[in-house]
């Protein structure tokens, strides 16, 4: 199996294309529910802290598993290609 190859199968272009997509819109997205989280307590209302805590927490658990998909996705990738060159 090569790198890149053209079609639509694990290791192909588009399979490394849609993980490295997804991890660079959850590693954004990581990033600015750390700021909102930081944010929401220089909020002097008890209510906005509140919806502001814990949606910056939702976004950051939800971040969180939009990282660890590509990482388990690639991991397993590269551990069955090691797996099927040294049954060889």
């Amino acid at each position: 199996m090569s790198f890149c190859s053209g079609e639509r199968s694990v290791g192909s272009c588009f399979w490394w294309g849609k993980n490295i997509a997804i991890a660079l819109f959850a590693f954004f997205f990581l990033v600015y529910g750390i700021e909102t989280l930081i944010g929401s307590f220089l909020l002097k209302n008890p209510l906005e802290f509140i919806m502001y805590f814990f949606s910056a927490c939702f976004m950051v658990l939800v971040s969180l598993v939009g990282l660890l998909y590509p990482t388990f996705q690639v991991h397993t990738f590269f551990k069955t290609r090691k797996s099927d060159n040294g049954s060889e």
